[in-house]
């Protein structure tokens, strides 16, 4: 019996992703330098709005990439390895609970990614920007795509890297203020997460121009605990 020839494993690999590194191969065709953005973190009571960018390099495309909410946490750490390991370039910003009620989530959204763009350490021809609004403020040439990290391989892979960074930071900061359960809800406005904010108040952590932040009357010694978590 006559085997079949196997096919190249990129030419698999592209066909198993769906189109996903349609605007990778566009800009690789012509040498342009393709950088991809997302964030998270903007609808949490609590926590930073974090935000990646990722520069793939196309002679080591990467299987599996997906919206991060579509990955399982063991599947998304396993991914950030692979893209941190395998990318061109990629870098990640964070902007504090503080600059979220002063600016409003947008602005603090844009400002998160225009500080992990200015941490990559090479030059991009083109940003790709998930949704529908492009960053204001931007040097370079930008495309904003709606739904992007499900259709761009770029965008898949920063929000792989900004959820997983973000997980982490909640993670951490949950041994210092232990009795919110950070490490369980990220910050999110679970039943246990409203509770704790009823029964104990904010901590520095908390975005306070959120509804469902609501300070207790009275002293509140979490709000001024420990040092300063952003600059």
């Amino acid at each position: 019996m006559r085997r079949r020839a196997r096919r190249p494993a990129q030419a698999l690999l592209f066909e198993l992703e769906e189109g996903l590194y349609a605007q990778e191969e566009a800009a690789w065709a012509t040498g342009v330098r393709l950088a991809g953005v997302d964030e998270v973190g903007r609808g949490p009571l609590a926590g930073p709005v974090v935000a990646a960018v990722v520069v793939l390099d196309p002679r080591a495309p990467i299987g599996g990439l997906r919206d991060s909410k579509l990955l399982s946490p063991r599947q998304r750490v396993r991914l950030a390895r692979v893209i941190r390991a395998q990318a061109v370039a990629w870098a990640v910003g964070r902007v504090g609970p503080a600059r979220v009620d002063t600016d409003n989530v947008l602005q603090a959204t844009w400002r998160a990614m225009r500080r992990a763009l200015g941490r990559l350490a090479v030059e991009p021809g083109l940003v790709l920007v998930d949704g529908p609004l492009r960053i204001p403020r931007l040097p370079w040439p930008q495309r904003a795509i709606v739904r992007g990290d499900r259709r761009c391989a770029s965008i898949a892979a920063a929000s792989i890297l900004a959820k997983v960074a973000r997980d982490a930071f909640m993670i951490r900061v949950d041994r210092r203020y232990p009795d919110y359960g950070f490490r369980q809800h990220k910050g999110y406005a679970t039943a246990a997460h409203l509770e704790a904010l009823a029964r104990l108040g904010p901590c520095p952590l908390h975005r306070r121009s959120f509804r469902g932040v609501l300070p207790r009357s009275g002293s509140t010694p979490q709000d001024d605990a420990g040092p300063r978590l952003w600059p």
